[in-house]
């Protein structure tokens, strides 16, 4: 696996991390499915994709994703 080292990446990977973390946390705590799935995948995909840009187009992604199978659940 190719680690990139430049400042976007590891700014993007600290963000959408630290955002996948908290959606973790909060699915930990409350029970839910959506946000706990959602967060470990956030959290994941910092380690496996180097582009700061394809790593922030997936987390949204991701983030889109976890809002509507949150409202679906409901």
């Amino acid at each position: 696996m190719p680690f990139n080292l430049d400042t976007g990446s590891m700014f993007a990977a600290v963000l959408w991390g630290g955002i996948g973390s908290g959606y973790f946390i909060y699915g930990w705590k409350q029970k839910r499915a959506p946000a706990l799935w959602g967060g470990m995948v956030m959290m994941g995909i910092t380690y496996f994709i180097a582009s700061a840009f394809w790593m922030s187009v997936i987390a949204i992604a991701l983030m889109v994703g976890i809002y509507y199978w949150s409202k679906r659940s409901d």
